[in-house]
């Protein structure tokens, strides 16, 4: 009996290695986590889990949105987190009948204060106060630049589908229409939508370093989205995932969360770092850390075509007055000879 306990332990805690070096071991935490068979999940007092809008249960996956306009769903945990160090696990899919950028909205993950309150940040309230994770799947600002003739410069532009993570202290709004690019922390793209093999989001925060990674391609490796050192995030808050569709829709299937509880071996003044309380979310240096980005004004087919033909009309000028000084000096240096 006691080789078969020892055995199980095994398999809830493993070694695992933070992005710095060092060892830890990472439990998980089931009162924190979503899997099948989702028993029990939404209906009052008999899971740690919450539905909430449109979202619903079924056999394989808890669906937040259906491919229909304008839903909006989430779950949410019922207990708050008090752990210091964790990493979250989340088995999601995102597929539908649209077309390349005929989709949306997204996805998104939540360790906030606040829980079950709709709104329009991926069908979550705006102005959080937490850590938002968000699987974007419309570009929102590209549109808007088209219809102002402008453009991304090489350097900024972003293929979509993208992920992005954001701080919010409850007074920061989420730009949805320039797709969260003023209050990002950073992102990757992640062409994460119909795809027949499994997709994965991975999110650590461990001696105040928040880690995104992702496994999308079905190779089972993990690839870097965002690593940012300095983020404080107060405990007892709640997990979450939410999704919404607006003119454009998609299924948003979350199929698990795994919430891991972190132990990291800390020096001693780590270790009184840790020991102070955190009230209120905040990052370290954050504005260094955000990305700038810069737009390109576009040209319509007239302003075009005079810049051409001024260019042209200059450029003949030039020719025109070289000739003439040409001239001059050819005839003077001919005069000397006389």
């Amino acid at each position: 009996m006691t080789r078969w306990i020892h055995l199980a332990l095994l398999l809830i805690a493993r070694p695992c290695f933070s992005d710095d070096g060092h060892e830890m071991e990472e439990f998980l935490k089931r009162e924190y986590s979503l899997s099948k068979p989702y028993q029990g999940i939404g209906s009052s007092g008999s899971s740690h889990w919450e539905l909430m809008g449109d979202a619903m249960v079924t056999i394989d996956q808890v669906r937040l949105t259906p491919d229909m306009q304008s839903k909006q769903g989430a779950v949410w945990s019922r207990m708050p987190c008090h752990l210091k160090d964790w990493e979250l696990q989340v088995h999601f899919k995102i597929h539908g009948q649209g077309k390349k950028n005929l989709n949306g909205d997204g996805l998104a993950i939540w360790y906030t204060k606040e829980r079950m309150d709709p709104g329009p940040v991926f069908g979550n309230q705006d102005n959080f106060t937490g850590l938002g994770v968000f699987v974007d799947t419309y570009p929102n600002e590209e549109k808007y630049l088209e219809a102002q003739k402008k453009r991304y410069t090489p350097r900024s532009e972003r293929i979509f589908p993208y992920v992005i993570a954001m701080i919010g202290n409850g007074t920061i709004s989420y730009d949805h229409d320039r797709d969260g690019r003023p209050t990002e922390l950073g992102g990757c793209n992640a062409m994460v939508r119909n795809l027949k093999h499994d997709t994965f989001l991975f999110i650590r925060y461990v001696r105040r370093r928040l880690t995104v990674m992702i496994d999308i391609d079905g190779q089972h490796e993990w690839r870097d989205c965002l690593d940012i050192p300095g983020v404080r995030l107060p405990e007892g808050y709640y997990f979450g995932a939410s999704a919404l569709t607006g003119d454009l829709s998609d299924n948003h299937d979350l199929i698990s969360l795994k919430l891991y509880q972190l132990t990291v071996l800390r020096s001693k003044l780590e270790e009184e770092e840790a020991e102070e309380e955190i009230k209120v979310p905040s990052v370290d240096n954050v504005d260094l850390l955000r990305p700038a980005y810069t737009t390109e004004e576009g040209m319509s087919g007239v302003a075009i075509f005079f810049t051409a033909l001024f260019s042209m009309l200059g450029l003949f000028l030039l020719i025109v007055v070289g000739m003439v000084l040409y001239s001059h000096w050819s005839e003077s240096r001919r005069k000397r000879f006389y």
